[in-house]
C-alpha cells in the first residue's frame, strides 16, 4: 500500500516510523512532516486542511490510505470530503468523519453525548456571551476550584482551573465577551472540578468492533511538580501503574462500551482512534474529555509498545474487520520525556541548530517541532523532540531518556525533570 499521514509531529512521526517497519507499506508519505519523518519517508510541503492539495498528492501518487494525526482536519470534515468525492472516495480515511469529529470539535457536544449515554462524567453547564451572567449566578453555586472550558478547539490550552471565585467570573468574561480563545470561546462550559488522578485510554474504532490499546499518563504542565501554565504535554509513561485490572475492567464496561454503542446509537460515523481523557475519582473511573485522534506525547508511548504490524491494524479498521485481531503489547514500560524550546508555552525563538542525536543510544528520538535546514536539524515549533525509551519499570525507562538528553543541546532548551513523579 502506498500510504499518507497527515501532520508534522511527535505523533505524526511515531505513526511514520511504525508505519514504515511494515511489510505491507510500499511508499510512505508525510505531509507537512518533519525532520524526523524526512528520514523514513517522502515529506510533501502541504497543510493538513488544504483538503485540494491533499486529493492532489493522492491521485498523482496512488495512494490507499490517509491516516490523519491531528485533530484540525477531522473536524474540519477531511473524511467526508473524500466521500463525498469520486475519484478518492475508494481510498481509506483512518479518522472519523466530521459529525463524530465534533466530540473533540465541541466540549459541549461531548458533554451532551456523555449524558445521553449515562458515561460517567463532571457535572456541567454552558454559557454565551448572551448568558454570561448566569454563568457568574451558576459558578457561585460551586466549591472551588472551578474548571471553565472554551467549547471550541484551542490547541489544548483552552481549559483554565482557578480557585478564586472572582477570578474565575473575570475569566469567564474574558473568554465569553473579550473572546480570549477567539471563535473557540464564543460558548464556554463550566463543569464540576473533579479530585483524583488522570490517565488516558486509546481505543481503536471500526465503525462495529473496537480493540483498547494500551493507558498512558501525560503531564500537561510546563513546571516541576504539574505548576505553571498548560502546554500540549511535556511527557508520558505507559502502562499506567496505577491502573489495575480491576480499574481497567470499569473502563472498559462503565466508558468504553458505552461510547461505542453511543457512536451507533447515534449515528455517528466512526473509524479512527478514540482518545479518553480519564480521571481515576477514589476508585472510579470518569470521563474528563474526548479527543478523536491519537494523543501527543502519549503515541510516542503507546505505539512502541504494540507488537503488532501497525498496518494491518489500520487496514482492519478501514474494513470493519478489527475483531479477527489479536492487540500484542510489549510487557516493558515505555517513557518519553519532551524537549521544548525555551519560553514555551509562551513565546519563543526558532531556527536552533539540534546537535548530539548522533550519539544517542537505547532510546528513539521522535521528532516533533523540528526541521531540516541546510543539512541541519533546528528547532520549530514549542515541543521540539520527544525521548522514548523502554523500560522492565517505568523508572528504568525514565532514567535512560534523561541519560540521554544530557547528550542533546538546542539554545535554551527545557524539560521536566520530574516526569512520573506522581507515581
Amino acid at each position: 500500500m502506498n500510504i499518507l499521514i497527515l501532520g508534522s509531529g511527535g505523533r505524526e512521526h511515531t505513526f511514520a516510523w511504525k508505519i514504515a517497519q511494515s511489510p505491507l507499506c510500499k511508499q510512505l508519505y508525510v505531509a507537512p512532516g518533519n525532520s524526523g519523518t524526512a528520514s523514513i519517508a517522502t515529506n510533501v510541503n502541504i497543510g493538513v486542511n488544504d483538503f485540494e492539495a491533499i486529493k492532489e498528492l493522492v491521485l498523482k501518487e496512488n495512494i490507499d490510505m490517509v491516516v490523519v494525526g491531528p485533530e484540525d482536519p477531522l473536524v474540519n470534515g477531511v473524511h467526508d470530503y473524500f466521500l463525498n468525492d469520486d475519484a478518492i472516495k475508494h481510498v481509506s480515511v483512518i479518522g472519523p468523519q466530521k459529525l463524530a469529529a465534533e466530540l473533540e470539535g465541541s466540549k459541549e457536544f461531548a458533554k451532551e453525548f456523555l449524558y445521553r449515554h449515562n458515561i460517567p462524567t463532571a457535572a456541567y453547564e454552558s454559557f454565551t456571551k448572551q448568558t454570561v451572567e448566569k454563568g457568574y449566578a451558576f459558578l457561585e453555586t460551586l466549591k472551588p476550584p472551578y474548571v471553565l472550558k472554551a467549547d471550541g478547539l484551542a490547541a489544548g490550552k483552552g481549559v483554565v482551573i482557578l480557585n478564586d471565585l472572582a477570578e474565575a467570573k473575570s475569566e469567564l468574561k474574558s473568554m465569553l465577551v473579550d473572546a480570549k480563545f477567539g471563535d473557540a470561546s464564543t460558548k464556554v462550559v463550566i463543569e464540576e472540578f473533579l479530585d483524583g488522578i488522570e490517565l488516558s485510554c486509546f481505543v481503536l474504532a471500526d465503525g462495529e468492533n473496537y480493540k483498547i490499546l494500551p493507558t498512558a499518563k501525560d503531564y500537561k504542565r510546563i513546571g516541576e511538580g504539574d505548576t505553571g501554565l498548560n502546554t500540549g504535554g511535556m511527557g508520558a509513561v505507559s502502562p499506567v501503574p496505577f491502573a489495575t485490572d480491576a480499574f481497567l475492567n470499569k473502563i472498559e464496561e462503565r466508558i468504553v462500551k458505552p461510547t461505542i454503542n453511543g457512536f451507533k446509537k447515534d449515528n455517528l460515523p466512526y473509524v479512527g482512534f478514540v482518545f479518553i481523557g480519564l480521571i481515576k475519582v477514589g476508585d472510579d473511573p470518569k470521563v474528563i474529555e474526548y479527543n478523536v485522534r491519537m494523543g501527543d506525547p502519549e503515541t510516542e508511548v503507546v505505539l512502541p509498545r504494540l507488537k503488532n504490524d501497525f498496518v494491518e491494524i489500520l487496514k482492519a479498521m478501514a474494513n470493519g474487520t478489527l475483531n479477527e485481531i489479536d492487540i500484542e503489547i510489549d510487557e516493558r514500560a515505555a517513557t518519553t520525556i519532551m524537549l521544548v524550546s525555551g519560553g514555551y508555552p509562551e513565546a519563543y525563538e526558532k531556527g536552533k541548530e539540534i546537535t548530539g542525536l548522533n550519539k544517542i543510544e537505547d532510546s528513539i528520538p521522535f521528532h516533533a517541532g523540528a526541521q531540516l535546514q541546510d543539512n541541519k536539524i533546528v528547532t520549530s515549533g514549542g515541543r521540539v523532540m520527544a525521548i522514548t525509551s523502554y523500560g522492565n519499570s517505568y523508572q528504568d525507562a525514565i532514567k535512560k531518556s534523561y541519560q540521554n538528553i544530557e547528550k542533546l543541546h538546542f539554545d535554551k532548551m527545557n524539560y521536566r525533570k520530574d516526569i512520573g513523579f506522581d507515581l
